[in-house]
């Protein structure tokens, strides 16, 4: 062996070993459970090059009495599938509900009747799947505190046919986007000062509540993430009691806030206001901050089993809905049936 060979190796140890610093990359970037499984690391390294994996088990240790649900944009609709197709597939992969999207344009829209709008309630009620609520991204172009005064106005307008819609779909959840200081993901978004914000927010809520309160549909706030505007469980709380009215409560997102903060957190400070929830979720070791980083349940750090725990305190009985905005390219329908069984697993089913 040569003099330079023996040099080499006495820097890692024999020839071809990884050395700490290469081996400390790997584990960052794959972690240690999975270089342990490929024969890289061993699991008695000390914790500075490993980090400890929970036992976890391979379902819930109680059964939960929540509901599932499922919202469409986990699914290739409009094209290729039809309305049809989709509330089939989800009856077919066990979910109990499906939240409906309402549009610009399209089936269900704002070019909708209200017979167009009915075939779609008898629909699902052939098919034998509920509708767990009304969901719209129109919040965002047409957002209730922007700073042209006719978009805000086109948004009053579009949320309350949402009301009607929801009324004539026979769900009593409407999905309410109330305001932003900033929406990041938008182009051109012009930033609105934060008490200018929730000024026009409150407004927006107060003019659409009448509505609402006729109708028999609960507007329930959104926590949005990277919008500046009730960031934070006890501002939510606030917000939402202040219109003193049952038909104001909370749709909870467990991803949306789980860049900074943790919903398992928010549950017991939100409480009986949780109307409806978006399981949505979340992967930590990302430091991207965009639509693209929310992951397939159970693929990301969300603590599953304690934010359960905390709903079921509060005695929620409600929809969980999967909210998921990239369909699978091939062999879309495997996302739907993956997620049925990750929430059958966590709720003990």
């Amino acid at each position: 062996m040569s003099g330079q060979d023996s040099s080499q190796d006495s820097k890692s140890g024999r020839s071809g070993d990884l050395d700490r610093r290469e081996l400390l990359a790997y584990t960052a970037a794959f972690g240690s459970a999975f270089l342990t499984a490929q024969g890289l690391a061993r699991a008695d390294d000390p914790p500075s090059s490993r980090r400890a994996q929970p036992q976890r088990a391979s379902t819930a240790p109680r059964r939960y009495e929540m509901l599932k649900s499922i919202n469409l944009w986990a699914f290739p609709y409009p094209d290729p599938w039809s309305l049809k197709r989709c509330l089939e597939l989800a009856k077919d992969a066990g979910f109990d509900g499906v939240e409906l999207n309402f549009a610009l344009e399209g089936e269900f829209s704002a070019e909708s009747t209200d017979e167009q709008i009915g075939d779609i309630r008898r629909l699902a009620e052939r098919i034998g799947i509920a509708v767990s609520g009304v969901c719209s991204f129109l919040f965002w172009p047409y957002c209730l505190t922007h700073n042209d005064p006719e978009r805000r106005e086109k948004g009053i307008s579009l949320a309350l046919r949402m009301i009607e819609a929801a009324r004539l779909l026979g769900t009593e959840n409407l999905l309410v986007v109330p305001g932003a200081v900033y929406a990041p993901w938008m182009e051109n978004f012009d930033p609105v000062p934060n008490d200018v914000c929730e000024r026009r927010a409150r407004e927006a809520v107060r003019r659409l509540l009448p509505a609402a309160e006729q109708a028999g549909v609960y507007l329930n706030i959104e926590n949005i993430f990277a919008n500046g505007f009730l960031f934070s469980p006890q501002e939510m709380v606030q917000f939402v009691d202040s219109f003193d009215s049952p038909r104001v409560q909370i749709h909870f997102d467990t991803g949306n806030i789980m860049h900074y903060q943790f919903p398992e957190h928010w549950v017991p400070i939100l409480g009986k206001r949780i109307r409806n929830i978006h399981f949505k979720e979340w992967d930590k070791r990302t430091q991207e901050f965009n639509l693209h980083t929310f992951r397939t349940l159970l693929d990301g750090t969300t603590n599953w089993p304690a934010v359960l725990e905390q709903l079921d305190k509060i005695g929620y009985r409600g929809y969980l809905t999967f909210e998921y905005f990239h369909p699978f390219q091939h062999y879309p329908e495997a996302l739907i049936y993956q997620t049925s069984d990750a929430l059958d697993r966590m709720l003990g089913r």
